[in-house]
């Protein structure tokens, strides 16, 4: 029934002003302000999908990874987020630059950030799988 269908996601934030330069300055996604029904940031990703972030009072921050990206090389991005001021988390499975790597290669190597917001972002490598 919705397999041919486009998809979208959305999430929550306390301010899209400070989303919208978070994601378009720092993280430098493409990204407009749009205010159909309150501040909302539309993000526009590579082959047309989009993920919507509304303006929300009494948000909470999402306790789950609401936007993950694909990455070529995830050293080069833990690095560029770190040197844009963006701390990786630091979890009982990451290194001590903030990288879950799977040494038996099981599972791609990932990262974890979160927004201003407080909203739980992810790098993960790709696989050639």
């Amino acid at each position: 029934m919705l397999g041919a269908s486009k998809a979208q996601s959305s999430f929550s934030t306390d301010s899209a002003a400070q989303a919208h330069e978070f994601y378009t300055g720092v993280l430098g996604l493409e990204a407009e302000m749009i205010d159909e029904m309150g501040p909302m940031v539309l993000l526009h990703h590579p082959h047309g999908s989009t993920t919507l972030i509304y303006e929300k009072e009494g948000h909470e921050p999402a306790s789950h990874t609401v936007l993950m990206f694909e990455v070529d090389d995830i050293d080069v991005v833990a690095n560029g987020l770190r040197e844009k001021g963006v701390v990786l988390e630091q979890l009982e499975w990451t290194d001590e630059d903030g990288v879950a790597r799977d040494p038996e290669g099981r599972m791609p190597s990932t990262l974890w950030f979160k927004d201003p917001a407080g909203n739980w972002l992810s790098a993960m490598e790709a696989t050639d799988a």
